[in-house]
């Protein structure tokens, strides 16, 4: 294994541990989900900042005017995405929320053939009816008794559409190819924070130090230094690997979400997570249901 290989799979593995911890950090915030969006918006952008500086990617010319309206339609569908996202938390858990939100490969498969006129193999629609089956079973699971079936409904529909504008934001992405991605990343905390400076509430703030810390986690860890070692791991890892090593991030969440948060998933909701996430990881890393079969018999 080349050092390129072992430093890009350090870092992938590091960016999705620090992605699986994000709930956490969003629920113990006390704030709304508005004013957290902002707030990590706003220290990432100091983080971020800090970074394009030191790359060299404040310079003129660097972008287009073209790339960088498509940078800011993509920054506007991953604010929608984390407000979504954050705000299924309190209705679904985390675990659900995270594994509904991993059917994003199926939202950008649609995506794609929509307006990139890629085409839906055989194979690819396998893995999305096999999702669809996971997202059946977990609908079909009941909400422990601290929540509401109706709530329950609703964190679900909140991570569906999470995953939608996740979509959106990497089909803007897949525009940009040769931007610089820490710039991407910037221009999208800075559209944030003109998209959420009018519905922040400045007068409701945080009082204690404990607070002000996650909110500035959210910011500086969860963006600033997720995004330079996920950008940084892309760079280094073949496809195959990265999308491997991405099945961290839900795994680490649902753990994070039955050790800190005390959750247990019900055994149907368990079976759905599993599905969706072997359907993601199939469509991910290519592979075909005769491989998926074979697997299967081998161990048998």
């Amino acid at each position: 294994m080349s050092n390129d290989i072992r430093r890009g799979t350090a870092e992938m593995t590091a960016a999705m541990l620090i992605s699986g911890t994000i709930g956490w950090f969003v629920l113990r915030s006390g704030q709304p989900v508005s004013g957290v969006v902002f707030w990590r918006c706003l220290f990432g952008a100091v983080a971020l900042l800090v970074v394009c500086a030191a790359l060299g990617l404040l310079r003129p010319g660097i972008i287009t005017w073209r790339a960088f309206v498509v940078a800011v339609l993509g920054g506007v569908a991953i604010v929608l995405n984390w407000l979504l996202l954050f705000a299924s938390y309190a209705h679904a858990s985390i675990s659900i929320s995270t594994t509904v939100y991993n059917t994003q490969p199926f939202m950008l498969l649609a995506l794609g053939a929509l307006f990139l006129g890629e085409k839906i193999t055989a194979t690819k629609l396998f893995w999305l009816l096999l999702a669809f089956a996971g997202m059946a079973a977990i609908v079909e699971g009941k909400p422990d008794a601290g929540g509401a079936a109706g709530s329950y409904g609703i964190g679900i529909m909140m991570a569906l559409g999470a995953a939608f504008f996740y979509a959106l934001a990497a089909l803007a992405a897949k525009w940009l190819k040769g931007t610089p991605p820490h710039l991407i990343a910037l221009i999208q905390v800075a559209t944030g924070i003109l998209m959420l400076a009018p519905v922040t509430s400045f007068t409701d703030l945080p009082v204690d130090a404990g607070s002000w810390a996650i909110l500035a986690a959210l910011g500086f860890i969860h963006t600033g230094l997720m995004y330079a070692l996920l950008y940084g791991a892309i760079q280094k890892l073949p496809t195959h690997l990265t999308g491997a090593l991405s099945f961290i991030y839900p795994v680490a969440a649902i753990l994070v979400d039955r050790i800190a948060l005390g959750h247990v998933l019900q055994p149907i909701q368990i079976f759905g997570c599993l599905v969706i996430l072997l359907a993601a990881a199939g469509m991910n890393l290519g592979w075909t249901p005769r491989r998926l079969l074979r697997v299967g018999s081998v161990r048998g």
